[in-house]
């Protein structure tokens, strides 16, 4: 019995490997905080006292889904029913209708926060920092409607999983269209365009223009980010920023 246990058991990752992935992290901790902290602060011009907070949020709040709304689908229900004939009981298929509930949610940590972030830079960041504020707004708008259609419609159903869309997309055409436009008539700050277009861009394409979709997915609850900090909607703003400063 206890061979046959140890046959079952086995170590998916082992103790050496393991060790060495937690070296590597425990070094490239300070230096993906210095990055993050860069791109808020020097960036995109939120104040240092709020990085902090913006940081704790992100990492602590994938683990938090605010529910917002609630969706209800038919669906078929397959049951059966008994028929007694000569002392023979047959079962006989039959199929009813019955509802489906689907909860939606919105994560803290990877749809709120870079919300809440993308808001402040609009509302206040630009109007403050930006040369010709009307025309910043105006590229953003641009980027935000360009990265919503193409997310949009590479954006697939994955049933019992949620709305999957290729992880390099959205990055990628929100920094192509950024370098583009940001330097038509008054130069803009093409961080605050690639991190508000393409985090917002994101969010309007992968999950709001899909609010349809979801009840075809088969699953009890959606979380808007979900997948917290790996989620496209918050990645999307960090690696946009990164490929326009390797491309500037």
């Amino acid at each position: 019995m206890t061979a046959s246990y140890r046959r079952l058991i086995f170590r998916p990752i082992s103790m050496l490997y393991f060790t060495i992935l937690l070296l590597w992290l425990l070094m490239l901790t300070p230096l993906i905080s210095l990055f993050l902290r860069a791109v808020f602060v020097e960036y995109l011009g939120l104040p240092p006292e709020l990085f902090l907070i913006v940081l704790l949020l992100s990492l602590l709040g994938s683990f938090v889904n605010i529910p917002i709304a609630e969706l209800e689908s038919p669906q078929p229900v397959y049951t059966y029913r008994e028929a007694s004939f000569f002392g023979v009981t047959w079962y006989i298929p039959q199929v009813e209708m019955g509802w489906r509930r689907t909860v939606i949610a919105l994560n803290v940590g990877g749809g709120l926060v870079p919300i809440i972030v993308s808001l402040y830079l609009l509302l206040y960041a630009i109007p403050q920092a930006e040369p010709d504020p009307l025309s910043t707004y105006i590229k953003i708008l641009i980027v935000l409607l360009i990265v919503s259609l193409i997310v949009h419609k590479a954006s697939r159903v994955v049933r019992g999983l949620g709305i999957a869309t290729p992880a390099f997309i959205p990055p990628t055409i929100t920094a192509l269209t950024t370098l583009l436009i940001y330097q038509v008539g008054v130069p803009s700050n093409p961080m605050r365009i690639a991190y508000i277009g393409g985090t917002l861009g994101t969010l309007i394409g992968a999950d709001i223009l899909n609010l349809h979709r979801i009840p075809r997915l088969g699953a009890p609850i959606v979380s808007i980010g979900g997948a917290g900090t790996f989620d496209g909607i918050y990645t999307t703003g960090l690696i946009s920023v990164l490929l326009i400063l390797l491309l500037l």
